[in-house]
């Protein structure tokens, strides 16, 4: 009979998620012993480089609005970053996929479905009915459910199915387990057979011919990942819901634009697809960041390695319900992000990433993190000296691109639709809508880096709550 349940000492073997990649970034003595001091390395060090970025921003700002100068170098800067608009606006992005034909799927790829569970009761058996019935031959993948030591029905859930699905197995980690959602995925990686090793939260809703659309995106050998577009599945639920709807449609148009002019494609956790031999190349999920798909991102980057983005089908997930829930989630979102720029910067500035990456990664450095911390000394500073803001014209350029940008990723969503007259005013409406919304990154950009700045922060995972619907959370009870 085959084995279909794993318990944590179970596990054949370990694997540390960065060791492979430090080893193979640190062949120079001298440069292997300045990374691995404190400053260069490791949780304390995160805090002296955040301050230190943190004072230099507020600095540069304060002093920029001191000199009779000041202005011409707003000016000049956001000439600069225009032009990196321009670019993105212009590129022709790659069409979509076609569909994996019954004769390519002879020799398709084996692929390893992996979704973490850790009291995903209400959420669970939906997702993992959608994934056995899956366009895909059943041959041909597999299905791993990992109970991080619930304490709801979920583990009750799991072997329940297991026993109705054959694709699936269950692995059961202790309650002492560490590494949160990274440390369950490194643990059952060795278990897994697959060429190509998609994640999934729990919460996700996944299209059934999901894989034949995604598997040719990974023709390219040098093709190391894919991050399928991901949908709000509650979208039409209140202001916050459509916020999140609006803002993973950006997103999507400016990973497509990214990578078209040979930029940075970026994973999102749900619905990211690794293939196994990038994966392992760059040592595993990394169990020292809160934003392992962030961490990875760059790993896979610095490893030579790149990133797809599928747009369509898209993976469905629940929308945070209200502005508490949704700060704190960016809240972790945003550390995660800076972390791995303060982890990871002299290998960014080094020659193992391209110049074109280099470029669209500062880009979006100043238009994510610099710009918004900036915002607060630069006002201040602004209202003090009576005069306009010195990054005033840069906010507009960005605010601008984010509500074209909004508009367009909208529009793209609807392109297997018929749209008409109203349904643009209506799109056009939410990108509105979702602009006013996006103003919250900047509240959540400059109270995470001066919170990181000035106060050590231990590590710790946080799961967000998934609800689900009532006929979900009673199909396994």
């Amino acid at each position: 009979m085959t084995k279909k349940y794993w318990l944590d000492n179970e596990s054949e073997q370990e694997i540390d998620p960065i060791s492979s990649i430090l080893s193979e970034f640190s062949d120079p003595e001298e440069e292997e012993e300045e990374f691995r001091s404190e400053f260069f390395q490791g949780l304390s060090g995160r805090r002296k480089k955040a301050a230190f970025i943190f004072t230099m921003v507020w600095g540069v700002t304060i002093g920029l609005h001191l000199v009779t100068w000041g202005t011409w170098i707003g000016i000049s800067m956001t000439g600069l970053l225009t032009i990196q608009v321009i670019r993105l606006l212009i590129v022709k992005e790659k069409s979509i996929p076609t569909l994996l034909g019954s004769e390519e799927l002879e020799s398709a790829p084996y692929v390893s479905l992996l979704v973490s569970a850790k009291n995903e009761e209400p959420v669970i058996g939906n997702l993992l009915k959608m994934l056995h019935n899956l366009d895909y031959p059943t041959d041909k993948y597999e299905v791993w459910a990992i109970n991080d030591h619930s304490t709801d029905k979920t583990p009750e859930i799991l072997d329940q199915i297991a026993q109705e699905y054959p694709e699936l197995k269950v692995f059961h980690r202790k309650a002492n387990a560490g590494g949160g959602k990274s440390g369950a995925l490194n643990q059952v990686l060795p278990l897994t057979k697959g060429e190509i090793i998609g994640v999934f939260d729990a919460d996700a809703t996944v299209p059934n011919d999901l894989l034949r659309r995604l598997i040719p995106l990974f023709n390219p050998e040098d093709m190391g990942a894919v991050q399928v577009r991901k949908g709000i599945s509650n979208a039409s639920l209140n202001f916050w819901t459509k916020g999140q709807m609006a803002e993973m449609a950006l997103d999507s148009y400016f990973q497509q634009k990214r990578i078209a002019i040979g930029g940075i494609g970026e994973l999102r956790g749900n619905g990211q697809f690794v293939r196994r031999q990038a994966l392992e190349s760059c040592g595993g999920w990394c169990e020292q960041t809160i934003t392992d798909d962030l961490d990875l991102t760059i790993r896979l980057h610095l490893d030579g390695w790149n990133i797809d983005c599928l747009e369509f089908p898209a993976v469905g997930e629940e929308g945070v319900k209200n502005p508490l829930s949704l700060w704190h989630q960016r809240n972790r979102w945003a550390e995660g992000g800076y972390q791995r720029y303060l982890d990871y910067w002299r290998f960014i500035i080094g020659k193992r990433i391209s110049f074109g990456k280099k470029v669209d990664l500062f880009c979006f450095i100043i238009f994510q993190y610099l710009l918004p911390t900036a915002g607060i000394p630069d006002m201040l500073m602004a209202i003090y000296r009576h005069r306009l803001p010195i990054f005033s014209p840069m906010t507009t350029v960005l605010l601008s691109f984010t509500c074209w940008g909004i508009f367009k990723g909208l529009c793209r969503t609807r392109t297997q639709e018929k749209v008409n007259v109203f349904d643009i005013f209506m799109m056009g409406l939410q990108s509105l809508k979702g602009l006013i919304y996006m103003f919250h990154w900047f509240l959540v950009i400059p109270s995470t880096m001066a919170r990181m700045s000035v106060r050590p922060k231990r590590l710790k995972w946080v799961k967000t709550v998934h609800e689900g619907n009532e006929a979900e959370s009673l199909d396994f009870t």
